[in-house]
């Protein structure tokens, strides 16, 4: 049977690897990428967000998506609180920082929908979609991919960008340690009576973390890492219920809210993944790592990601295998450290603010008073959250 060859492979069609396959555009590489459906543009308000840091906007800058996202539907991040269960507050400011802003809300579909069309548009790149894989063999030249159709497919190398099940994670053997929180992340969007002036709020509450993040105009949009029961609960309540159960959990720090779409939950995991490459294959985004969603760097995380792989396969020359697990290496130790760094901290946070052990809960907001009272660390944590290290 004959076999299409290619030169990279990306099984994943989500936001990581259609980033990835953009940001490859200007090579010399022969580019599949291959996805079971398009993205599909969402009714009114995605309810999926996203926080995208400064150095991830430039990044997307970089490879022609920024400038085409409508900007009516952003909101930029000018300022974040955080308060935590008794009576702690730990702000961030833009302004103070001395930067335009921290960050900015984006939907979800937004960024797929402009992605996707720019990998259509793409001259070195064959979209094989919809198609599914059904097997992969590699061999010391290629992986090569079985579709569920009998088409045959190879690549020099194969990129899992097939989120958090990721199936080239299990078929090429890389191992994953899968964590339950007993958590659900609930998710859903408001508009509010009152202005939220850019301002990203965020709870550490008995029943889990809730966050308020700004949309465009007078509208939120929520993320409430809560324990399943909790989240199944609020699953069920009728909207002006929810609507006054999360304007209560807020303080009604925006007066009253009205439901804009409809909730939906989703369950959260640590997954840890020791070993992101291997022979002819690497992983990025959610297959080679999840996070809680409490620090909201999730996407940002994988953005970085397919900017690491891709500065690496674009550096290569053409003698060299691109395959090479020596080479790949190169891409999981840059990537290592941050990933290590995140998913540390959040899981720490997540069991800190989780625990009441006797003596816990004045301790970890004396912390959070410590930290606000140290412009020097403040500033630190902000650089650091905007990419500016």
């Amino acid at each position: 049977m004959q076999v299409t060859e290619f030169d990279v492979l990306i099984v994943g069609g989500g936001l990581a690897g259609l980033s990835l396959a953009c940001a490859l555009r200007d090579t010399r590489l022969r580019l599949a990428l291959l996805e079971q459906r398009p993205p599909v543009a969402a009714t009114g308000w995605d309810a999926r967000v996203y926080a995208i840091s400064p150095a991830n906007a430039a990044f997307l800058q970089t490879i022609g998506a920024w400038k085409h996202l409508p900007a009516e539907r952003m909101a930029p991040i000018q300022a974040m609180v955080i308060h935590g269960d008794s009576g702690a507050e730990l702000d961030f400011s833009a302004y103070a920082a001395g930067i335009p802003e921290l960050g900015w809300i984006i939907e979800s579909s937004l960024m797929a929908g402009e992605l996707w069309e720019s990998v259509k548009r793409q001259g070195n790149l064959t979209l094989l979609c919809p198609a599914t894989p059904q097997s992969v063999e590699i061999d010391a030249t290629a992986a090569v991919l079985t579709l569920t159709d009998d088409h045959r497919v190879s690549a020099r190398l194969l990129v899992g960008a097939d989120g958090r099940d990721s199936w080239v994670r299990a078929k090429t053997g890389l191992r994953a340690i899968q964590t339950s929180y007993g958590e659900m992340g609930l998710v859903a969007n408001f508009a509010c009576e009152r202005p939220h002036r850019g301002i990203a709020r965020q709870w550490f509450r008995h029943d889990g973390v809730l966050a308020w993040l700004p949309l465009a105009g007078n509208r939120i949009s929520i993320v409430w890492s809560t324990p399943d029961e909790n989240a199944r609960a609020m699953l069920a309540m009728a909207a002006e219920e929810l609507c006054a159960w999360v304007a209560a959990a807020g303080n009604h720090e925006l007066g009253a809210l009205e439901l804009l779409t409809p909730a939906a939950v989703f369950p959260l995991r640590l997954i840890q993944v020791p070993q992101t490459v291997g022979h002819r294959v690497a992983l990025l985004g959610d297959a080679a790592h999840g996070i809680h969603p409490l620090s909201g760097h999730g996407i940002n995380l994988g953005y970085q990601d397919a900017k690491a792989l891709a500065g690496l396969l674009a550096a290569t020359p053409t003698w060299q295998d691109i395959g090479s697990e020596r080479l790949l290496a190169r891409y999981q130790r840059e990537r290592r450290e941050e990933t290590l760094l995140i998913q540390t901290a959040t899981h720490a946070l997540h069991h800190l603010f989780r625990r009441d052990f006797p003596g816990i809960r004045p301790l970890r907001n004396w912390g959070m008073n410590l930290t606000n009272a140290l412009p020097v660390l403040k500033n630190l944590l902000v650089r650091y959250a905007i990419g500016a290290f």
